[in-house]
């Protein structure tokens, strides 16, 4: 494993992760710009989730057949596209269809860049070299969020959408400079994806994996979309700030991604997915009770580290659903994760337009309280199971 191609590929996953949630701070500024209700311009972040998901049906065979490092530069060029077509957005409509197209690019940045490390790093190793991904995908989360709205308060909206466009430009340039020529996949077609993922799903453990994920997607990301909104409407602060606040989310990400190796090591899969529930429960389930704006910082926090406690395992695992197809797998993978964001966030929003964001931060504490601890004793379970064999 080339350390310089991980570094290269991590930027992509920054970019296509700062794409993913800048939305999450401008939802005000998208209300405001073409008069829409929450539950409207909520579209820019279901969109985006929707295409990533489907697109994932496309990406795993491409990136089989003609190679992930190669695959992953085009789709960074591409989403160069759709953040500069957001940026220069004249209605709602060109702003989501926009933001379809950077879904669909971005698909093929992250799980690919683990399907990579699959098949490159030995499986003992790969959890902590996954969580030094996570590290990228972070940072990737605090640009968009926190940056994507300090920008936006200082120059206006479209100028984080021009920022990430020139970002991804960059970033898939520098990419397509390391693709050699042995970066190539198997020769089988990318028409016989169905038959792949038919053949992953005949699994009961890859089953039970992406049915968890797809749960996991749908409570997390409908939660963490909307509390730039609510701080900022809660509370009367700055998007910036509310922004900022937001990004401890990632902060808390990046301090899991740093402590991941020592954490699996003494605590084991089992017990990580347990803390990484009973985290996130206790984080939403702040965030939708507390009275005060500065309470909500160590709940940020919390979140996001019990969020990628919690995903990190579900990574790992994904990683060997089907190690001969594991292209496939973890796209399947990363398809139940947006198929579960886009379907919850746009619940969600819809619940925000007629009541309050509250109650969903509760829900979704319970919830994800439920998914950890029902994960760790799957694992547990079958790690009894392969003990016995």
């Amino acid at each position: 494993m080339s350390a310089r191609i991980l570094w290269l590929l991590s930027t992509c996953c920054f970019v296509s992760m700062a794409s993913m949630r800048v939305c999450d701070s401008l939802l005000p500024a998208l209300q405001l710009q073409f008069g829409a209700t929450m539950g409207h311009a909520a579209l820019a972040i279901s969109a985006f989730a929707l295409a990533y998901g489907l697109m994932q049906l496309v990406f795993g065979p491409l990136g089989d057949r003609f190679g992930k490092i190669r695959v992953i530069a085009w789709a960074t060029l591409t989403c160069t596209l759709g953040n500069l077509g957001a940026s220069l957005s004249a209605h709602m409509g060109h702003l989501v269809a926009a933001r379809v197209l950077s879904g669909a690019a971005a698909a093929g940045i992250v799980p690919l860049t683990m399907a990579w490390i699959g098949d490159t790093v030995p499986y003992e190793r790969r959890q902590e070299i996954l969580a030094r991904l996570l590290g990228a995908t972070v940072f990737g989360m605090i640009a968009g969020q926190w940056l994507g709205a300090l920008l936006a308060d200082a120059a206006g909206w479209r100028a984080s959408f021009a920022c990430l466009a020139a970002t991804c430009l960059v970033a898939s340039v520098l990419v397509m400079r390391e693709v050699g020529a042995s970066d190539f996949g198997d020769e089988m077609p990318a028409c016989r994806f169905a038959h792949r993922a038919l053949e992953v799903l005949t699994i009961p453990w890859a089953r039970t994996v992406l049915l968890v994920t797809f749960i996991e997607g749908s409570l997390a990301f409908s939660a963490l979309s909307f509390i730039p909104s609510y701080l900022h409407g809660t509370f009367d602060i700055p998007m910036s700030k509310a922004g900022g606040i937001v990004a401890l989310y990632g902060v808390g990400g990046l301090t899991y991604s740093r402590c991941a190796r020592a954490l699996v090591r003494r605590l084991g899969e089992a017990n990580l997915a347990r803390l990484g529930g009973a985290c996130l429960a206790a984080s939403y389930g702040g965030l939708g009770s507390f009275d005060g704006w500065w309470l909500t910082l160590p709940c940020c926090f919390m979140a996001g580290f019990g969020f990628y406690a919690l995903h990190n395992t579900l990574q790992t695992h994904a990683t060997q659903m089907a190690p001969t197809m594991r292209g496939t797998a973890v796209s399947l993978f990363s398809c139940f994760v947006f198929f579960g964001q886009s379907l919850g966030v746009a619940c969600a929003a819809w619940f925000i337009d007629r009541f309050s964001a509250p109650p969903v931060f509760l829900c979704c504490a319970l919830g994800l309280l439920a998914v950890g601890i029902t994960f760790s004793l799957l694992i547990s379970r079958k790690t009894a199971q392969l003990a016995t064999t």
